[in-house]
């Protein structure tokens, strides 16, 4: 039986000779070539970001193909499922790889920052104005001098700091994509971002939205009108995304039956998974497989 592999922080300093890195906490390229890219679709245990400078780029994410070109910015997620790479041969850019906890400690206690990378789950590719090309560029030279002087005892500590400079500025990025002119409160937003983060974490297992209301200590009422003022979605609606996607990525990407995926995302019968795939895809699982 084979299932997806994982692209980590450690394996990839493993098979790079040039790299610059915070232990398993974050890798700087200034390269695309010295970017291990998966042809075969892999899953991410980090976050990654890279900028295309120059040439073309394909590569899927969550099974959904996507073209670069110069001034794209590429945000993946932790837990997405990327591959499929195909670069020009004037393609460059520079990459960035940061394990979840370095990343959340960098932006810890801003919530609106959290909740705006959920917008790369749907925007995986961002067009930047070439001003903002050249002080992404800026930043992340700064932030790559200082974590190869290894002699700077506080070098982890100001690399956080010039971390999260760089991120307000994709943040930044986002927020001017993300507007629609709705006026949002910063405690639904909180609740927003705390929610999907626990779905990230717990889809597999818990799909009711009592479950999630309950961690946080709020009314399913209460998190089903918050989550649709903030997403202008339902909880279930999210939920079901989720474990949708999940359930594709297995159908295309693994050899494991479908009994099998099944069990893996608890459901109590392959006929059960495969009525609710049906329900909210349009297809059996089969059927999506074979396509």
């Amino acid at each position: 039986m084979k299932g997806l592999q994982y692209i980590t922080i450690p394996h990839t300093k493993s098979i790079i000779k040039r790299v610059s890195a915070i232990g398993d906490d974050l890798l700087l390229f200034d390269n695309f070539d010295d970017v291990p890219l998966p042809t075969e679709p892999k899953r991410t245990q980090c976050l990654f970001v890279a900028l295309c400078l120059d040439g073309q780029a394909q590569y899927s994410v969550d099974t959904k193909e996507h073209k670069v070109k110069a001034g794209d910015l590429i945000i993946i997620s932790e837990g997405q499922v990327i591959g499929n790479y195909m670069l020009s041969p004037d393609c460059k850019g520079i990459a960035m790889m940061a394990s979840d906890g370095f990343f959340q400690e960098a932006v810890k206690e801003v919530h609106e920052l959290s909740q705006l990378f959920l917008f790369s789950h749907t925007h995986p590719v961002l067009h930047i104005q070439d001003e903002v090309v050249s002080r992404f560029c800026d930043h992340f030279q700064r932030i790559k001098a200082k974590i190869d002087d290894t002699g700077h005892h506080f070098r982890r500590e100001i690399v956080l700091s010039m971390l999260k400079t760089l991120i307000y500025e994709l943040g930044n990025v986002m927020w001017h994509l993300q507007q629609n002119g709705a006026s949002k409160h910063t405690r639904a937003e909180t609740i927003f971002s705390q929610f999907i983060r626990l779905v990230e974490l717990n889809f597999r297992t818990e799909r009711r939205v009592g479950w999630y209301a309950e961690q946080l200590c709020i009314t399913p009422k209460y998190l089903s009108e918050t989550v649709k003022s903030v997403s202008k979605r339902t909880p279930n609606d999210w939920i079901d995304n989720f474990v949708t996607l999940e359930i594709r990525v297995l159908l295309k990407n693994s050899t494991k039956s479908i009994k099998e995926i099944a069990t893996d995302l608890n459901f109590p019968t392959q006929s059960f998974l495969g009525k609710y795939f049906k329900e909210h895809v349009g297809m059996s699982p089969s059927q999506y497989r074979r396509q």
